[in-house]
């Protein structure tokens, strides 16, 4: 158990590596730079920008110059932030993307599971097509545009909620419904289906046979079972929450990462988009390690080697 760790927490390192090379190299190809401005700066100005933030030294060198000093816990300076350090601006930012992250997940476990099981517990009758709507719709839906319809339904026309902003628990609600929506249609689809699957095993037909009270039978052997593959796509809906609320914050207003993360596109800020990407990727390779260890709860079969 130990050395499974160990190997898969080694395995994070090289991924990355990889990520960041991969990113550097896409930065560094896109037209532009971190400079380009409507009025175009003095060229003294761009060298000396240049040089203080490294960029007159060789592609390769500024790569290597990255990776030594990440590995000191340094992701660089923001060029656009006021020169404050990417850490700096990641570790305000990252508690209320994860807070905004949880609030959705909570709306796609909250719903969805529920959704889930209700419909494979009534199959092929009114409760099933209801949540067959809700799955289609939450699949087929956009979240900017549910996004959307919250703000003028809930904010403009109803006036129960605030348009944007972030600090209340009231503000916190239309962006975690338009980030959960299509997560809770993905998770009740797949937990009716693997529901379903579950209910026909004959272990299950067995312990009906043995006279189970079927509350013993649904929570004992029929959700247990069926939840391994809902669990499966949590790891990366954690990391979809967190790494992929671009959209959402930036609509609502949310000081999160991702809004930041957006602007240090748009500004060509090469420290912030690559201190970003190298911090959604461990977050991402950490969910899919808690994963694999909630895996072997729910199946005692699974083994780590």
């Amino acid at each position: 158990m130990l050395k499974y760790i160990a190997r898969r927490v080694l395995w994070i390192f090289p991924v990355l590596i990889a990520v960041s090379l991969i990113t550097f190299i896409l930065m560094h190809l896109v037209p532009g730079g971190p400079w380009d401005r409507e009025k175009a700066l003095a060229p003294a100005v761009i060298e000396n920008l240049n040089r203080r933030y490294n960029l007159d030294k060789p592609v390769w060198e500024q790569y290597l110059f990255f990776v030594w000093n990440a590995a000191h816990g340094d992701l660089g300076v923001s060029y656009t932030s006021q020169d404050r350090s990417v850490t700096s601006i990641i570790m305000e930012g990252f508690p209320i993307t994860a807070t905004l992250g949880l609030a959705a997940l909570g709306v796609a476990i909250g719903i969805g599971l529920p959704f889930g099981i209700a419909a494979s517990l009534r199959q092929n009758s009114w409760i099933d097509y209801i949540c067959l709507v809700f799955a289609t719709t939450g699949a087929s839906t956009p979240n900017f545009v549910l996004a959307i319809v919250l703000i003028i339904v809930l904010a403009v026309v109803l006036h129960l909620l605030p348009t944007s902003g972030w600090g209340s628990p009231e503000q916190i609600i239309m962006p975690a419904i338009a980030l959960g929506y299509g997560p809770a249609a993905l998770v009740a689809r797949l937990t009716r289906a693997s529901m379903l699957e579950v209910i026909r095993q004959d272990y299950v037909r067995t312990a009906r046979a043995k006279g189970l009270m079927e509350e013993a039978i649904l929570f004992g052997h029929i959700l247990k079972n069926a939840l391994i593959p809902v669990v499966t796509i949590l790891g990366p809906l954690a990391a979809y929450f967190i790494t992929g609320s671009f959209i959402i914050e930036t609509m609502f207003s949310v000081p999160g990462i991702g809004r930041m993360f957006v602007q240090g596109i748009g500004a060509r800020d090469y420290a912030l988009i690559l201190g970003a990407t190298l911090f959604y990727s461990f977050i991402v390779a950490l969910a899919n390690l808690a994963v694999d260890f909630i895996y072997g709860f729910l199946d005692p079969r699974i083994r780590y080697t």
